[in-house]
C-alpha cells in the first residue's frame, strides 16, 4: 500500500474513533420502557428508565410536558407517570431525558415512543333542556364555574402525593367509558372525558389514591364535585355526588370516603363520574386503574 494511502486510512480511523468516544451522553445505554405497551390517544403511561450509572436526578419532557422522575430503590430504576391527550395524533414521539451526575454534570438521552389511534363511538342522551339551552341565570352560573375550574386546574404541585396503583372509587360495573361523544338532545355537546360507575344514590365514593382536596363544592354541570391533587399535575375528579364527606384543604388517603354518589348536575340518572387530568389534559381513568404502579 502506498505511504500516502496508509496515512489517509490511519487518519480516517483516528477520526472515527474520536467521534465515537465524544458522544457518551447521547449514546448512553439506557433502557426506557412504557406501560401499557400499546399507547393510544388519551392513555396514561408509566415510564421507567434504567441507567447503568448512578445519577442525582432525572427529568425530561414528553409531548411538551415536563417529567420529574422518582428513583425506585427496589427495582433500581426511575419512574414517572405521564399521558397522551385525547387529541394526540398517531405517530412516533420522543421522550427526552436529562440526568444530573453526582459531580453536577448533565447527561442526555432520547427514546422514541409510538402512539396509535383509538376511535371512540357516539352515544345519544336525554337531559333537561337547561343543560343544552341554559337561560341567562344559568349561563352566569356556568361562567362562574368556568372561572373556578380554570383556577383549580392550574394546580400543579411539584411533589408526588400518589403512592402505588390507583384503586376504583366504587365497587360497581362501568356504565360509560372514556372518549365517547355525548349527543345531548340530538346535538353533540361534548366528549365524555371520564369513566361512569353504575351506582345508586348514596353509594360511598372513595379516593382513588392519596392526595389533597382542592375543590369540594356544587357546580352547574358537574353537580357536587370533589377534585383531588395527587401531585405533579395529576388530578382526579368525582362528579354528581349527593353528599360531601370532605372539605377543601383536607388530605386524604387511598380508599378514604369522599362522600356519597348521586345524580346532581347534568346527569341522566344516579351514577359516579370519575375523571383524571394530567397537566391540563384528560386521560382515560380505566387505563390508569389498570397500571401496576410503584409505591
Amino acid at each position: 500500500m502506498p505511504i500516502k494511502s496508509a496515512s489517509t486510512a490511519i487518519l480516517v480511523a483516528a477520526l472515527l474513533f474520536a467521534s465515537a468516544t465524544s458522544l457518551p451522553a447521547k449514546a448512553a445505554p439506557w433502557a426506557v420502557s412504557s406501560q401499557p405497551s400499546r399507547l393510544v390517544n388519551g392513555t396514561p403511561v408509566l415510564f421507567r428508565v434504567a441507567t447503568k450509572k448512578t445519577f442525582r436526578s432525572l427529568s425530561g419532557t414528553w409531548l411538551n410536558h415536563p417529567l420529574e422522575f422518582t428513583y425506585d430503590a427496589s427495582s433500581k430504576d426511575w419512574f414517572a407517570l405521564a399521558g397522551t391527550s385525547f387529541e394526540t395524533k398517531p405517530g412516533s414521539y420522543p421522550v427526552e431525558l436529562r440526568a444530573e451526575t453526582a459531580a453536577g454534570q448533565w447527561v442526555s438521552f432520547e427514546k422514541t415512543i409510538r402512539v396509535e389511534h383509538q376511535s371512540y363511538p357516539q352515544v345519544p342522551l336525554k337531559v333537561a333542556g337547561k343543560y343544552t339551552a341554559p337561560n341567562p341565570e344559568d349561563q352566569a352560573a356556568i361562567l362562574k364555574d368556568k372561572e373556578t375550574k380554570t383556577d383549580i386546574f392550574k394546580t400543579s404541585t411539584p411533589g408526588r402525593k400518589w403512592s402505588g396503583s390507583f384503586a376504583p372509587p366504587a365497587k360497581a360495573d362501568i356504565s360509560d367509558v372514556f372518549g365517547v361523544q355525548r349527543v345531548f338532545n340530538g346535538t353533540v355537546q361534548s366528549t365524555h372525558q371520564g369513566l361512569d360507575f353504575r351506582v345508586p344514590t348514596g353509594t360511598p365514593v372513595a379516593a382513588v389514591n392519596r392526595g389533597h382536596v382542592i375543590l369540594a363544592r356544587p357546580l352547574f354541570f358537574e353537580g357536587n364535585c370533589v377534585v383531588i391533587d395527587h401531585g405533579q399535575g395529576l388530578l382526579s375528579l368525582y362528579l354528581h355526588m349527593s353528599k360531601f364527606s370532605v372539605k377543601e384543604g383536607d388530605d386524604v388517603e387511598k380508599g378514604q370516603e369522599l362522600g356519597l354518589s348521586g345524580g346532581t348536575g347534568r346527569a341522566t340518572g344516579p351514577h359516579l363520574h370519575l375523571a383524571v387530568r394530567w397537566q391540563g389534559v384528560y386521560l382515560d381513568p380505566q387505563a390508569l386503574l389498570k397500571l401496576d404502579l410503584p409505591e
